[in-house]
């Protein structure tokens, strides 16, 4: 362990200090509770503070309750040294934050207990760390998880929601406008029934892959349903997210894949529907979502391979 003594006798500071060594740990000696204070506090791993009771300045109670205070990831064990066997004092100390004490003269032996169960706490405290560490990223993971399509791995229905959700709000309160592209895999049905269900997934891959590819830095992308994906475009014109989703209309069909029952051109394409909301506009998430599902019908009644919006 990494020990740091407070202590302002230098006859007693030197024999603990050579004591602690002895029995194989690492020690730092202050001669008041000011310096031990800076020495914690510019010191990482700190495991054990024993500290004398009586000092001038910050004294000992005082010295416990600031380092209790500084609320550092790993938990530092406080021991009191003092010649005081009144238990008011021992009461005292516990709360203020201390651990255990140490009575004067020092022992050798109560020395070796009183650093055994200090080791044994704070390892045990580290163990916690590491496990609570651990559970809070696991617990971001399965957040992530659960907000992401497994297939294509773009945002899933519920992140798609939360989002429309934040994004409402800034429309409202501070005039920001957003755009949404609904795409569609045209004939995905027949690609299925002629290629088979992997293949079906793999193209649908290919697809989000373009998208995540092809999207600005501040779009969002996710699969809607089945073959169709959802582009949100925060302060886009219909204009020019009608151009952003023909990009990738045509970045799809420059993808080459076969797929004879979509004629012309016999290739995997998408059709796709655009909707904007401009500043101002009291028109909600859903509302917008629907126009771009009526924009995506025009695109794919026109002959599909085609934006449309509305």
């Amino acid at each position: 362990m990494r020990v740091l003594i407070a202590e302002d006798d230098a006859a007693s500071r030197t024999i603990l200090r050579r004591s602690v060594q002895k029995l194989g740990h690492e020690c730092l000696a202050a001669e008041n509770g000011q310096a031990a204070l800076e020495l914690y506090r510019n010191t990482p791993g700190v495991d054990l503070v024993i500290s004398d009771w009586m000092m001038p300045g910050i004294d000992g109670p005082a010295l416990c309750r600031l380092i209790r205070e500084d609320k550092r990831d790993d938990y530092t064990y406080f021991i009191f040294l003092t010649a005081l066997g009144d238990k008011g004092h021992l009461l005292a100390g516990l709360a203020a934050g201390a651990d255990d004490y140490l009575s004067k003269p020092l022992d050798h032996d109560d020395l070796q207990l009183r650093l055994a169960s200090a080791y044994r706490v704070t390892l045990l405290h580290r163990r916690l760390a590491t496990q609570n560490e651990q559970l809070e990223q696991l617990n971001e993971r399965l957040f992530e998880e659960s907000r992401e399509d497994p297939l294509t791995r773009l945002g899933n229905r519920l992140r798609l929601e939360e989002d429309l959700d934040v994004l409402q709000a800034r429309s409202r309160r501070y005039g920001h406008s957003y755009a949404v592209a609904l795409c569609d895999v045209d004939l995905f049905k027949e690609y299925n029934d002629r290629y088979g269900h992997p293949a079906g997934d793999r193209v649908l891959q290919k697809v989000a892959e373009t998208i995540t590819r092809c999207r600005r830095g501040g779009d969002t992308a996710y699969r809607y349903g089945g073959e169709e994906f959802l582009i949100v475009l925060p302060e886009q014109t219909l204009q020019s997210a009608a151009s952003t989703a023909d990009h990738l209309r045509k970045t799809v069909e420059d993808l080459r894949i076969p797929h004879e029952a979509n004629v012309p051109p016999g290739l995997v394409t998408i059709s796709a529907g655009v909707a904007a909301l401009s500043k101002g506009n009291p028109k909600c998430a859903n509302e917008l979502l629907e126009q771009a599902d009526a924009a995506l019908y025009e695109a794919k009644e026109a002959g599909r391979n085609r934006v449309a919006a509305h």
